[in-house]
């Protein structure tokens, strides 16, 4: 391409608001008005951002073709057909938005870069033009919850990344579950949905939608000019942060851009490391998300968590389950079939390329895999593609069956074979390990047997440490069960020390054997409660303790017999009746400990 009047390539300067290059004479002037603009963005640049990768790969290939080249290739990237006028605009100086450097950036979805599909143009704050482009970016006009996913075959869908990554939702209305938090009437739900995101913490269990959540909040950030960063704690340093941090500084200063950090697995974060976010969280530098699996009041320092509002995420339901996994099933372009149903019968809900993939599942195994994923998205779904994936490698070498031409179909059995749970969720140093003490520790003081022993067996099997159980045992006897059976205390050090000698598994049953015993048995907390308010008067105390009284002084010398130590005391075998003598402090005289 030649193009007459073009300045040689040492003369280009590349705009930093825009990543247009120009002339340098006319950069002065083109800055200025970027800067005044920036904030009343043109509508026809409402999704037409890149990230700071792809915005860095079109330089080379621009840098001879004069100063409209680089924004001809950043709009055939979305291929809009709004962009395209654009482009043959002669006077067009201003760019579609401010490039937002998101890490959580992916590919234009499916139907936004096809020719004549509408896009959403609008970048206003108005509450009706915002829910557009959430419409038009879902996928498909028939199934707006359903992604479509790139690829011919069944196979090929499920090629690259893990179906949980593929199928993660782009707006709020495609996620699904925790309405208790982002329910249409609540109030994070209305302040996302205004693009006015305050620092969060989001807690919850594995899979429940933290990430998908961050990842919502990053789509939508773009669309507003807002930059979206992410780190792992896992493996980012100080250093890391710090830069980060710097960057926001910058943005906020030059462009009045707001920066938005999303920090996965906050809880790795030292408290020395947690403490690096208090200044510019407080003045607003960056709006700070955090996404934990650990109780925040222990893992997050107290500063941190009174400038960020706590989020708490429960496990999703079953039915929650069974419509993400629907959602899954209906974008692989697999049939469903109900119980009743033959192999050669239609579904509601499959598309028209079910018959394609020459692959099924029945209903009662999407339910099935609804129960057993315990709540977590992310282990449904990889166990739906585990099963799928281990029938595609049998599909050729099967005969026809049923009527249905190189049909399979994935059961019960083999959903339940594809997620093979090794391990009860249960973790030992987290919040769940003090819930399941406590609930066991109840369920024995209430004398319900059956509970008693299921969170002991829910403890143990999860991989607790038997030893521990038992130490928590031999407090339980004192303390919940004391005079009133004291032999409990015996049953319980007698099971620490099994425990010690022979270890698990053989050992589980002398902890259930002690469990009974105490659940059965009568309770008391009279020696508890006493010696609760014995320590409640010394810390209630005003002013110096009060002296051991004389009578009651050990007198081992010549002089502490002179000085008085130990004169009146009463030997007690000595007199054959009751024996009046005080042994509290003169200033204590009469107070009963074992009263409420």
């Amino acid at each position: 391409m030649e193009e007459a009047g073009v300045p040689s390539e040492p003369s280009l300067v590349t705009c930093p608001v825009c990543l247009r290059e120009l002339p340098a004479a006319c950069i002065n002037s083109h800055l200025d008005r970027c800067l005044q603009l920036q904030q009343q963005q043109q509508a026809e640049g409402g999704d037409d951002t890149i990230t700071e990768g792809a915005a860095k790969s079109s330089c080379p290939d621009d840098t001879g073709e004069g100063p409209r080249q680089p924004y001809e290739k950043k709009m055939r990237l979305s291929k809009s057909p709004e962009a395209s006028n654009k482009e043959e605009e002669p006077g067009s100086s201003l760019p579609p938005t401010a490039p937002v450097f998101s890490l959580f950036h992916k590919g234009r979805g499916s139907g936004a870069g096809k020719p004549g599909t509408p896009r959403a143009i609008s970048l206003t704050r108005g509450k009706g033009e915002e829910r557009q482009p959430d419409e038009e970016s879902s996928g498909t006009d028939l199934h707006p919850s359903v992604p479509e996913l790139s690829g011919e075959s069944l196979a090929q869908k499920l090629e690259g990344k893990p179906l949980a990554d593929k199928l993660r939702p782009n707006t709020l209305r495609e996620y699904v579950g925790q309405n208790q938090v982002l329910g249409e009437q609540t109030l994070l739900r209305s302040l996302l949905d205004a693009h006015e995101i305050p620092s969060l913490i989001l807690w919850g269990p594995p899979g429940c939608g933290k990430t998908t959540l961050a990842h919502i909040i990053a789509h939508s950030s773009k669309k507003n000019g807002t930059r979206f960063v992410t780190l792992s704690a896992t493996s980012a340093k100080t250093n890391d942060v710090r830069e980060v941090i710097s960057q926001a500084q910058n943005e906020k200063r030059l462009f009045k851009r707001k920066t938005i950090l999303f920090i996965d697995e906050i809880h790795r974060f030292n408290k020395s490391q947690q403490d690096t976010f208090l200044p510019h969280v407080e003045c607003g530098t960056v709006t700070l998300i955090g996404a934990t699996t650990e109780n925040p009041s222990f893992q997050v320092n107290s500063a941190l968590l009174s400038r960020c509002r706590v989020i708490v995420l429960e496990k999703l339901s079953v039915e929650a389950m069974e419509a993400i996994l629907l959602r899954a099933v209906r974008s692989l372009g697999i049939r469903v079939l109900s119980p009743d149903e033959p192999l050669t019968g239609s579904v509601n809900g499959s598309n028209s390329k079910s018959s394609e993939s020459g692959v099924c599942i029945e209903r009662t195994a999407i339910n099935t895999l609804a129960y057993l994923c315990d709540g977590d998205a992310r282990t449904g779904l990889n166990g739906l593609q585990m099963a799928v994936q281990a029938k595609l490698t049998k599909l050729p070498h099967q005969s026809n069956t049923h009527g249905f031409s190189n049909g399979m179909v994935i059961k019960e059995d083999h959903v339940k074979e594809g997620l093979q749970r090794s391990h009860i969720l249960y973790d030992r140093a987290g919040e769940e390990h003090y819930n399941c003490i406590s609930a066991l520790h109840k369920s024995m003081r209430g004398s319900d047997e059956n509970a008693s022993l299921y969170w002991l067996a829910r403890m143990l099997e999860g991989g607790e440490d038997p030893l521990y159980v038992a130490r928590r045992l031999v407090r339980f006897a004192s303390e919940d069960i004391g005079l009133a059976d004291p032999l409990a205390l015996t049953q319980a050090v007698a099971a620490y020390q099994g425990c010690h000698f022979i270890g698990m598994p053989e050992c589980e049953v002398l902890l259930a054997q002690c469990v009974l015993y105490f659940a059965r048995a009568p309770k008391s907390i009279e020696v508890y409660s006493a010696y609760s308010n014995v320590k409640a008067c010394l810390r209630n105390h005003q002013g110096p303790l009060p002296p051991v009284p004389l009578h009651l002084r050990n007198a081992p010398t010549r002089l502490m017999k002179d000085i008085g130590y130990g004169k009146g005391y009463k030997y007690n075998p000595m007199y054959k009746e009751p024996v009046e003598q005080e042994y509290l402090p003169g200033e204590l005289k009469g107070i009963d400990f074992f009263k409420k």
